[in-house]
């Protein structure tokens, strides 16, 4: 649960279908400043828990060229101005690829509901979890529903500049979810439905019955242009020890 707490956070980037990301950030955020994150230095208070930088490198026309958390790294190619490689796995992976059919999003959750400026504040989310029955020694793979509730700061998305920097923010204009199990009627919406247009403050996890299960909680030092300089993330989970973390942003000049 924990490590669906943390990555929740680190992951979730990106509603009207009319606007594209870019016309949505520039609404919510107003003539905010263009920042681009070269590096986040995440250092963790937990002795078993290693401190890492996650680095991102650009060419002379401030286009992303690599990202890195010092173990992988992944190198993005450009065709004409688009992003159209990313590579760095056991094989390059092509943007095009996302372009040919819509993506069943239901199988890892859906969007419940959005606050006044767009961003998604309550999502369903969907885990796999191994369930052990020690009296018949055998188990099962189950299916875990949470409901995750988001609030955010008055702030822009930190990331944004840097995911346009990095031809991503095209790519989830054009990218197609379907959020609906039902094969004849697709609920298709544009990715960055996902896309948060502000900083995110705190999620808050509840399992089926209500119960809160874990939470994520962030508190942030912000600069004269309310970019966060700093941040410190609580993390909590049932049956788990609180983790905390901190990350300092550190911008392209």
């Amino acid at each position: 649960m924990k490590k669906l707490l943390f990555l929740s956070v680190i992951t979730i980037f990106a509603s009207c279908d009319s606007d594209s990301v870019t016309d949505e950030f520039n609404n919510s955020n107003g003539d905010t400043a263009k920042k681009l994150i070269e590096k986040i230095e995440y250092d963790s208070a937990q002795i078993d828990e290693e401190d890492y930088d996650f680095i991102v490198e650009y060419d002379a026309n401030n286009r992303v060229t690599s990202v890195s958390n010092g173990v992988d790294t992944g190198v993005l190619v450009y065709s004409n101005d688009d992003l159209s490689t990313v590579s760095g796995g056991e094989e390059p992976f092509s943007i095009s690829e996302l372009y040919q059919d819509p993506y069943d999003a239901f199988e890892s959750g859906d969007v419940l509901e959005y606050d006044q400026s767009g961003n998604p504040i309550s999502i369903r989310v969907f885990e796999e979890d191994y369930v052990y029955d020690p009296t018949t020694g055998t188990g099962e793979e189950v299916i875990e529903e949470y409901i995750a509730t988001i609030t955010y700061d008055a702030t822009p998305n930190p990331y944004f500049y840097t995911f346009e920097a990095a031809g991503l923010i095209e790519v989830l204009d054009r990218v197609q979810l379907n959020f609906s199990m039902m094969p004849q009627s697709p609920e298709i919406v544009r990715a960055r439905a996902l896309f948060p247009l502000n900083n995110i403050k705190s999620i808050v996890y509840k399992d089926e019955d209500g119960e809160t299960v874990g939470q994520v909680a962030i508190d942030y030092v912000y600069d004269a242009d309310n970019y966060p300089s700093s941040a410190t993330m609580t993390v909590t989970a049932d049956g788990e020890p609180t983790s905390i973390f901190r990350a300092d942003y550190n911008y392209k000049q």
